[in-house]
């Protein structure tokens, strides 16, 4: 007999694999962001590519040993994602770069965070099949996020940057496909 906890994290695991799935390809990403309490609001467009990895692969294990996860845990899944941006208004490069996700139970393993090069580790739930909600949090700050698949052409994406209790940013994506 499988425990209900075994269960439960059996789901979100085969949720979050799913979720990967059906968010792999290329996507571009209309983003707008505001500093709080200002309201200042920043324009970018973002070219997101999306790639499955299934449990085992090297990028996996060597998120698994930046983690320092034992060598007999494997992370179930994961997603490789690049990205370049450019800002709308002023028509210049703002960012490119990668980050790697990996999946165990109800945490995911990152290479890096939004605002640091060091790996950090999320807590994720769905509250539906196509919305993934995050949580983030380091140096004092907190990254809440919701991602949510809309059919299988768009993507939305919300991110609320908060410190002390505090919210200082949020952000706002409507994603296209544009490549499966």
């Amino acid at each position: 007999m499988t425990s209900p906890l075994k269960f439960a994290q059996t789901t979100e695991e085969s949720q979050i694999a799913e979720f990967f799935q059906q968010s792999a390809g290329k996507w571009r990403s209309q983003r707008r962001y505001y500093t709080l309490p200002e309201g200042e609001t920043k324009e970018l467009v973002t070219i997101v590519t999306i790639c499955f990895l299934e449990s085992g692969c090297d990028k996996l294990q060597k998120l698994s040993q930046m983690h320092d996860l034992a060598a007999s845990v494997s992370l179930t899944c994961g997603a490789e994602v690049t990205w370049e941006s450019s800002d709308v208004l002023k028509g210049r490069r703002e960012s490119q770069g990668s980050t790697l996700f990996g999946a165990l139970e109800n945490t995911l393993y990152r290479d890096r965070g939004f605002a640091t090069s060091k790996p950090v580790t999320a807590k994720y739930y769905f509250p539906n099949p196509q919305t993934l909600c995050l949580r983030t949090e380091y140096s004092g700050s907190v990254f809440e996020e919701e991602l949510k698949l809309v059919g299988s052409k768009y993507r939305t994406r919300q991110t609320i940057i908060s410190r002390a209790g505090e919210q200082l940013m949020i952000g706002q994506y409507l994603e296209k496909r544009i490549e499966s």
